[in-house]
């Protein structure tokens, strides 16, 4: 007889698979099969998933199957070189297709040869010759970041090092939870990025209600580099006190120390008003939440802004699952469900020699 116990824990290892294989940067195919697989074991609906991945209801029955049986190595491709080989005529085809459109993504191409022909190339410059043929480049676009202070900036660092040094202690043991927050304005926009596109025409993305919006509230634990992401109206006091109660609700028993830039509600209004409440008259090293401000215009320090980069760059990659704007909040909420993140950036704030 199977023991249930050790059916349970092989349940939550390939769980655990699917996870880190959606967290992994796969191949279109593989995260459209795992996205699948989790949101289903999640709990939604067929129809649901089947309007959010753009898949029908045998693709979410087929994969959930394989991944009972086989685990994730039965979503994974098993790249065997092509599966066929495009005739003369399928390849015309093609680079018609290819220039009738506007803008193009290489996930697209590929999962339209596969879907179409059934063919698989095993190496990715078979792709870029059908973009060749089409007269097909890479375009990109870059943002202007905003003029910072930059000796402003390595004094704010410095103190910030001292803080967590001065507080090593209570940080290690879990006494004090260090917070990174940051708030990010999702549009509909954010799935543009970089694209194929004809090489002398200038590419321009249709966006079909630039109104769409969705704020998220972001908090990066110093310690255990978990990150926590809540959705709300807007950001504002209001939502600032509800993000920061959900927190301390996260962090029972400890106090809260936030790291985050000088937007007024993080000064002011509400927040402010529950800041006193919560503190009322105590001593600055007993406070049960600190606020700490980066320097002024230099978005930069704090690292939630790298959090937010990796999840907008998920978007463009899959860009073409995203049918909707509810699709594009839902695949973005879905990339930082159960991840961690640790890269460079926050590796500027460490305890440095302790403050006597």
């Amino acid at each position: 007889m199977d023991n249930p116990l050790i059916k349970q824990q092989e349940e939550y290892k390939k769980i655990a698979g699917l996870i880190s294989l959606i967290n992994s940067n796969p191949d279109p195919r593989e995260l459209k099969r795992a996205l699948a697989v989790k949101m289903s074991i999640d709990g939604h609906p067929d129809q649901t998933i089947a309007e959010l991945l753009g898949v029908s209801n045998n693709f979410i029955r087929d994969w959930k199957k394989a991944f009972k049986v086989e685990g994730v190595a039965g979503i994974k491709l098993g790249y065997q070189g092509a599966k066929g080989k495009l005739t003369i005529e399928q390849r015309e085809e093609i680079i018609e297709w290819l220039k009738n459109k506007e803008y193009w993504h290489l996930d697209e191409l590929i999962n339209h040869l596969e879907d179409r022909y059934d063919v698989v190339y095993k190496s990715k410059q078979s792709y870029y010759e059908l973009f060749e043929q089409g007269r097909i480049s890479w375009k990109r676009s870059q943002k202007v970041n905003p003029k910072f202070d930059e000796e402003l900036v390595k004094k704010k660092r410095e103190e910030i090092n001292e803080f967590l040094a001065k507080h090593k202690t209570e940080i290690e043991s879990g006494k004090m939870a260090v917070l990174f927050l940051d708030e990010c304005h999702l549009l509909n926009g954010d799935i543009c990025g970089y694209v194929w596109g004809q090489t002398n025409v200038k590419i321009e993305v249709p966006i079909k209600n630039e109104k769409n919006r969705q704020t998220y509230f972001g908090a990066l634990n110093y310690q255990t580099k978990e990150f926590i992401i809540e959705a709300y109206p807007s950001g504002n006091g209001e939502s600032t006190v509800e993000f920061v109660k959900n927190l301390q609700n996260k962090y029972p028993n400890q106090k809260l120390v936030l790291i985050w830039d000088g937007a007024s509600y993080h000064r002011f209004g509400e927040f402010r008003e529950y800041l006193l409440q919560v503190n009322q008259n105590k001593l600055l090293d007993r406070l049960e939440i600190t606020c700490i401000l980066f320097a002024p215009n230099a978005p930069q320090q704090n690292p939630v802004e790298d959090v937010w980069l990796q999840g907008k760059n998920f978007l463009r990659k899959y860009w073409h699952l995203c049918k909707s704007f509810w699709a594009i909040k839902k695949l973005f909420e879905l990339f930082y469900d159960c991840s961690k993140f640790d890269f460079p950036k926050i590796h500027q704030y460490h305890f440095s020699q302790e403050i006597k």
